[in-house]
């Protein structure tokens, strides 16, 4: 019986003098963790003076920015806890402001001119909305100084046994406009009561658009807009453009200049939306998916967290139109920290992007992207 013989492969020669592969190697072996920009993580605490939140009880789901520029959040876990992190001046802290008993997950925190609400789910009822004071300055000499929590009013359920999915503060900060599962609602920061305005299927994120309406995703290929002035709701006001929106919850980036929305399609093409002229073409693509949150900074480009798992980082340049791989998140400073998960992003007061760790002994992540050079690229 005759045998036949495969015949072997040649190895490949690589050139390890040429420049494309030098840099190949220096990308595996230098360009797992952040490429650009730094980041730090902060505990949930007064470092040295108190103790941070604890393990089971600080997945950070829901961030905010005040007027102030302080950064209000929530977490999640065995027992909810709305914060505030305050980071300029004499601070550097964050302050456990209220553990909330029976509730598991916190969803939406926003802030107004003077008061902070924060939305919250458990195990028994609907979601639950609770008010409280935002935290003044503090003394700003070289001294001793502390804080003292503030009583947090509950206003009771949203809707009668549905939970939070999520809520914004208006752009004149004088309401909430949130959503449960199956109905939209409101809030007044003046008269906190609860008003349910209409019907919606509550699924992914909120977005607060360039024009001052509120939109959300109305089933598979629309979003509704409501419009807070006028107290109006309108169904299947805007058609998402061409793209896969059904599996993955919306999440959305507002660019605080403009207005301007960026938000991700299930296959991670990144998308554009401004409330005059509808949806961009996609702009880009990302690594991995799911994309779990995202924030732009003050010169209009997006950063946010993709992957399931081990997420990886990314940043778009509208400049330059174009995705960029940013790596894994590690903090090397006073100790090292690696990132793999993040709940939610906001843009801080002077432009750089604070990551919800949606982890264990999770932390604020403030990044620092790297400084655009004059003309719109990058220095190397």
């Amino acid at each position: 019986m005759s045998q036949t013989t495969t015949p072997r492969r040649r190895r490949r020669t690589i050139d390890y003098n040429s420049p494309a592969v030098q840099d190949e190697v220096n990308n595996i072996t230098h360009g797992s963790f952040v490429k650009q920009g730094t980041m730090i993580a902060f505990p949930t605490c007064f470092p040295g003076a108190s103790v941070p939140i604890l393990a089971d009880e600080c997945h950070i789901t829901a961030l905010d920015k005040s007027r102030q520029g302080f950064i209000y959040g929530g977490t999640s876990g065995k027992r909810a806890h709305i914060f505030v992190g305050m980071f300029h001046g004499v601070t550097g802290m964050i302050l456990d402001m209220k553990a909330v008993d029976d509730a598991t997950e916190c969803t939406a925190v926003c802030c107004g001119k003077t008061q902070v609400m924060a939305c919250m789910n458990g195990p028994s009822g609907g979601g639950r909305i609770f008010a409280g004071n935002l935290e003044g300055w503090p003394y700003d000499l070289i001294q001793e100084w502390g804080f003292n929590r503030h009583p947090f009013d509950p206003l009771g359920e949203a809707a009668s046994g549905e939970p939070i999915v999520h809520a914004v503060a208006d752009t004149t900060r004088d309401h909430v406009v949130g959503v449960t599962t199956h109905h939209l609602f409101t809030v007044d920061f003046a008269n906190p009561k609860i008003q349910t305005v209409g019907e919606v299927s509550g699924c992914g994120r909120l977005a607060l658009g360039s024009k001052g309406g509120v939109f959300g995703s109305d089933g598979a290929g629309h979003l509704w807009r409501f419009d807070v002035p006028g107290g109006k709701l309108e169904r299947e006001a805007v058609k998402l453009p061409d793209g896969k929106w059904s599996k993955t919850p919306a999440v959305w980036a507002r660019v605080p200049n403009t207005g301007l929305l960026y938000t991700v399609d299930d296959d991670g093409r990144v998308f554009s939306f401004d409330e005059q002229r509808g949806f961009s073409a996609p702009l880009g693509k990302t690594m991995f998916t799911p994309v779990t949150c995202l924030a732009a900074t003050f010169d209009g480009r997006v950063f946010g967290s993709c992957g399931d798992g081990i997420a990886k980082l990314f940043g778009y340049d509208p400049g330059r139109r174009e995705v960029a791989d940013l790596g894994v998140a590690v903090s090397v400073f006073e100790r090292r920290r690696y990132g793999y998960v993040f709940g939610d992003a906001v843009t801080g007061r002077d432009g750089e992007i604070v990551f919800g760790e949606d982890d264990d002994g999770g932390h604020l992540w403030l990044y620092f992207p790297r400084i655009q050079a004059v003309g719109g690229t990058t220095v190397s």
